[in-house]
C-alpha cells in the first residue's frame, strides 16, 4: 500500500456552529448553582478531612541511575515513583517499631 493512500482528510472543526451554540447558564440538578452562603462556607477538603493525606509534594530528587531503572522495570515502566513513595514510606514505618522496640528494651533493662 502506498503513503498517498494512507492520507485522510485532515479534521475540520465547523467553529461557526461552535460559536453559534449555547453556552447554558442554567444549573442542572447535579450541579445546582451556590447561594452566595454556600459558597462563602466552603472549606478545603484538606480543612475538612486532615486525615485523609491527599497532599502530595513536588520535589526534585538525585537518585542513582540503578536505582531509577530497577524501581521502572519493577513497576514496568509506568508508576515507579509510587513505588519509590511507598518503598521510603515502610522505612519511616520500619524505623518508627524499631525505635518502640528498642524504647521497650530499654524499659526491660532499667527493671532488670
Amino acid at each position: 500500500m502506498s503513503r498517498k493512500n494512507l492520507k485522510t482528510k485532515p479534521f475540520e472543526i465547523d467553529w461557526t456552529a461552535v460559536d453559534a451554540a449555547s453556552l447554558a447558564d442554567v444549573p442542572d440538578e447535579d450541579s445546582p448553582e451556590l447561594t452566595a452562603t454556600e459558597f462563602a462556607e466552603l472549606r478545603p477538603v484538606s480543612e475538612m478531612l486532615p486525615g485523609l493525606g491527599l497532599g502530595k509534594q513536588r520535589i526534585t530528587i538525585m537518585l542513582d541511575e540503578a536505582v531509577v531503572q530497577a524501581y521502572k522495570a519493577k513497576a514496568g515502566g509506568r508508576g515507579y515513583q509510587t513505588l519509590i513513595n511507598d518503598t521510603l514510606r515502610r522505612a519511616l514505618e520500619a524505623d518508627s517499631v524499631k525505635e518502640a522496640l528498642r524504647e521497650v528494651i530499654r524499659e526491660e533493662l532499667h527493671r532488670a
